[in-house]
């Protein structure tokens, strides 16, 4: 005899577009994750495990900032993710190294003399693989830091943070410099290990908005290919911040997963192919 009651599945709608997202937590353990984000792990969860080891042999780090959409209060139920490696970063035929300085800009270049004079008027050295992508984040939350002065410095000591210690990320929550933070929601389609093709909601890591800018999208169809040629074709110096995040997002580089540059909408995946024909940008100095 077989009886009893079906177990429930929690179906979990998912969400592409942009929102504005408040940072409530930074790595969460495992009691933050029930007190703050009411989520129940069960004690042997990875999910709040940060640290591990790359296919390389190097210590990687895991930070993910859980946001609330700031429009209805909700928890967004996936964080923006980045992965931080105990190794340089260095372009595909190991010619340049990138650098970075104290308010967490980037440059660069095959020798540190050739770096641009705007970077080497601040503290510098070399950066390591995912630190752009973070501190990228950092500058936009961080919003109200005046990164023009000569005194402000954001710098978080790589050897502690690669050792799990985030306390100094977290003590900027609702902090005197924190502001919200314009995130695009995406949709990742990935094949799990029995060969099945799984969708999960996820947040894009390499170009965020300040919230101001999201109005911007609700004026101009940016997903218009005629829009975007038209900022291509403008100089970098003349691009507004809203139209850089555009093209780096759609540019061959950048965002390979299901996307909407307009308000946060539900996903229909009928209206998106999330497979691409993008190839990589060799003007990319990473390539």
């Amino acid at each position: 005899m077989i009886e009893g009651k079906k177990r429930e599945q929690k179906e979990f709608s998912k969400f592409v577009g942009l929102l504005e997202g408040e940072v409530i937590c930074v790595n969460p353990s495992l009691e933050e994750y029930k007190e703050i984000l009411n989520i129940d792990l069960k004690e042997d969860s990875k999910a709040a495990e940060y640290i591990g080891e790359s296919k390389d042999g190097n210590v990687y780090l895991r930070i993910s900032f859980w946001l609330k959409n700031v429009k209805d209060g909700s928890i967004f139920q996936a964080p923006v993710s980045f992965f931080l490696e105990n190794k340089q970063r260095e372009n595909k035929d190991n010619t340049k190294l990138q650098y970075i300085n104290n308010v967490g800009g980037t440059s660069w270049a095959d020798d540190p003399n050739n770096l641009p004079e705007w970077f080497v008027g601040r503290d510098y050295r070399v950066a390591n693989v995912g630190e752009e992508e973070l501190y990228d984040f950092l500058r936009t939350w961080l919003g109200k830091l005046d990164y023009r002065d000569a005194e402000t410095i954001l710098q978080i000591e790589w050897k502690k943070l690669m050792k799990g210690n985030v306390k100094d990320i977290k003590d900027q929550i609702g902090g005197e410099f924190a502001c919200n933070v314009g995130v695009l929601a995406t949709v990742v389609t990935r094949e799990n290990k029995e060969g099945e093709i799984k969708e999960y909601q996820g947040i894009y890591n390499k170009a965020f908005l300040p919230p101001y800018a999201i109005k911007n999208f609700r004026l101009v169809d940016y997903m218009n290919p005629d829009i975007i040629a038209k900022i291509s074709a403008k100089k970098p110096k003349d691009q507004k911040p809203h139209e850089k995040f555009v093209l780096r997002v759609v540019s061959e580089y950048g965002c390979r997963d299901a996307f909407l540059l307009k308000d946060l909408i539900e996903y229909n995946p009928e209206d998106f192919i999330t497979g691409t024909d993008k190839v990589i940008d060799n003007a990319d100095p990473s390539y």
